[in-house]
């Protein structure tokens, strides 16, 4: 479209932004989906099911995941017999 300045640059920005938004994405997307495959794997090992309905629900870019890794999924050791 002919804008008000007489050119016609501003028809060529959403391709521009959604180029740079894709560059963003991917990585992301990526990155997201290895630590949610990675949580909710261990939490269908633990048979947490509700961590994993949580888990598979919720998605905040890998930091819910990481901490249930790194934090809740932790079993504590079992204490042997004397």
């Amino acid at each position: 479209m002919y804008n008000y300045w007489g050119g016609f640059g501003s028809a060529l920005v959403p391709g521009i932004v959604a180029g740079w938004m894709s560059i963003l994405l991917i990585p992301l997307s990526l990155w997201s989906l290895f630590w949610m495959g990675w949580a909710l794997w261990k939490a269908a090992k633990n048979d947490s099911k509700i961590w994993f309905i949580i888990l598979l629900l919720v998605h905040t870019l890998g930091i819910l995941d990481i901490i249930y890794i790194f934090l809740v999924s932790k079993k504590p050791a079992k204490k042997g017999r004397k």
